[in-house]
């Protein structure tokens, strides 16, 4: 492999993100997790998409979310969100 096909395949690799969720306890003992799904690459449904995996399909309770809110459509440009670094995470109590 040369030089020009390793470059784009490192860039495709920085610019995809997933979600990573770690375990955390509540103020009230109880155990959640936290789930960040930050970056351009991510989105909100992406948070949602890891809890649910991470509950093993049993479901979950949305205890607390942070970060940029999602934009209107007629805030996107050709549709899609293009700017500065997002931030999310959500914290989720598995049933």
């Amino acid at each position: 492999m040369n030089l020009n096909t390793i470059l784009p395949l490192i860039a495709i690799l920085a610019l995809s993100g997933c979600a990573t969720s770690k375990t955390t306890y509540l103020n009230n003992g109880e155990q959640g997790l936290s789930i960040d799904c930050s970056g351009e690459a991510n989105s909100w449904a992406t948070c949602y998409e890891k809890a649910d995996a991470s509950c093993a399909g049993t479901g979950y309770r949305i205890v607390g979310t942070d970060g940029t809110p999602a934009p209107k459509e007629s805030d996107k440009t050709l549709g899609v969100d293009v700017g500065n670094y997002k931030n999310r995470s959500v914290v989720v109590v598995c049933k």
